[in-house]
């Protein structure tokens, strides 16, 4: 059954928005009466999450795509359908900026992606496939900044060759955030906190997900890692949930030889007592379980096939080689690594987007709030996981502002043992962040009322 004229045009403004800016649009676009062409119907949705577009038909017809400049805009032609109603446009984001379908001549309905002015595509990765003879699908890449002139005409011919999962253009953090300029006007502010505590030796990686502005401070140096490793540990479970190899309810014992002391409570729980894996994870970072997360290790094949599994993510310095509790630090990571993490999942190129909810539901849980989230203004939401071993403390989380802004936020920090001063210093780093990102103009917001340290 068609659609009314107003039905189409409420349908198509319709935002979904969710607290990890993740967008869906749908429309139905009717077609009139075309003597010569036909008749057409375009059914589509794009999921700016993940860069994808999908469209069907009523007819067999051939898209038509371009890639035009000033500013760049992907152009989908559609041959053969007419738009019902007005041209219509969707505010998106602030590199993915505008969808607007609009009638662009007597015979064709044309779809437009437009990017910020000074971002474009990999021409060569945006990649149009017929997924079958009514339907199609636009995968692309991250948006990337201007390097170089563009041509002014790209025509995109459809192919079946698979889509890449993870860029290795160097301007893409982690291969799917695009880079754009460090937090200068922040780094001064820090780097006196800094000279303050200068007992301290700290690493840390922020990166703000809408705009690509970062600040890193001996991001790549590597610590110990001490419960912070149970981040990617979540992760690789949610991937071999998604592959089938493991389930939520599958039973797992607790061996004696997997049993630690250390933060948990399954340590004081008789051997042999059994969980369910979605009970064992839970713990595992919710309270931080040390037992738990052996028990994990254990049952996704051990240490050295978690480790390769790190590197295929891209991870240089993540490396279990103890199980927990691993009191001297052995196990290490870098604030960098941990952001590189966060990246890849919310970025949907590691686990199923369900597989991600569940695992940042999990992350939100937390019970620990004195580092990263000590410093976050009322109404932010943080999914992160703590490290605390007396000497070393550090933190990893995905934050979400009120306003609707995302960030990546990475610290690690070694201290006198059990020095509370660092837990202060990371309370204070994270304030400093979270105010800078505030502010709609942040050069402006550095050393003003509301970036006071506290």
């Amino acid at each position: 059954m068609f659609l009314t004229h107003k039905e189409n045009i409420l349908k198509f403004s319709w935002l979904l928005p969710s607290f990890l800016s993740l967008f869906l649009f749908g429309s139905t676009v009717k077609a009139t009466a075309m003597p010569a062409a036909g008749v057409a119907i375009a059914n589509w949705h794009f999921d700016s999450n993940r860069n994808h577009l999908d469209f069907t038909t009523d007819e067999n017809i051939q898209p038509k795509l371009q890639l035009l400049t000033n500013p760049t805009r992907l152009v989908i032609n559609l041959p053969g359908v007419t738009l019902g109603y007005p041209q219509t446009s969707q505010r998106v984001g602030s590199v993915i900026q505008v969808i607007r379908i609009e009638q662009f001549n007597a015979q064709t309905t044309r779809m437009v992606v437009t990017l910020a002015p000074s971002y474009t595509f990999d021409l060569v990765q945006v990649k149009l496939q017929e997924e079958s003879p009514n339907h199609w699908s636009v995968q692309l890449p991250q948006p990337i900044p201007l390097t170089a002139t563009q041509p002014k005409y790209l025509e995109i011919t459809p192919t079946q060759s698979s889509i890449p999962t993870v860029s290795n253009n160097s301007t893409l953090f982690a291969g799917v955030v695009p880079m754009h300029s460090p937090m200068k006007a922040l780094e001064p502010q820090i780097k006196a906190l800094m000279s303050r505590y200068s007992f301290l030796k700290t690493g840390m990686f922020f990166l703000d997900l809408d705009t690509g502005d970062y600040l890193d401070i001996g991001g790549d140096r590597v610590f110990p890692a001490a419960s912070t490793i149970k981040l990617p540990i979540l992760i690789a479970f949610f991937q071999d949930l998604d592959a089938g190899k493991v389930t939520l309810q599958e039973i797992l014992t607790m061996r004696r030889d997997l049993v630690t002391n250390g933060s948990g409570t399954m340590q004081y729980e008789r051997v042999g007592k059994k969980y369910t894996a979605l009970e064992t994870i839970t713990k595992m970072v919710t309270i931080s379980d040390n037992t738990a997360t052996n028990m994990i290790i254990d049952r996704l094949g051990g240490a050295a096939k978690l480790n390769q599994r790190f590197r295929t993510w891209g991870l240089k310095d993540t490396v279990i080689r103890h199980l927990l509790a691993d009191l001297r630090g052995t196990n290490t990571t870098s604030s960098e690594d941990m952001a590189r993490v966060l990246a890849l999942v919310v970025n949907n190129k590691l686990v199923s987007l369900q597989s991600r909810e569940q695992a940042l539901d999990i992350l939100r849980r937390t019970t620990i709030h004195t580092l990263l989230p000590a410093g976050l203004g009322k109404g932010a939401v943080i999914a992160n996981k703590t490290g605390d071993i007396g000497f070393l403390i550090g933190d990893a989380g995905f934050v979400t502002m009120p306003n609707g802004k995302r960030y990546l936020a990475a610290i690690f920090v070694t201290r006198p043992y059990k020095d509370s001063r660092g837990r202060d210093f990371i309370r204070q780093v994270s304030r400093l962040v979270y105010d800078y990102l505030n502010q709609e103009n942040p050069v402006a917001a550095v050393g003003s009322p509301n970036s006071v340290t506290r």
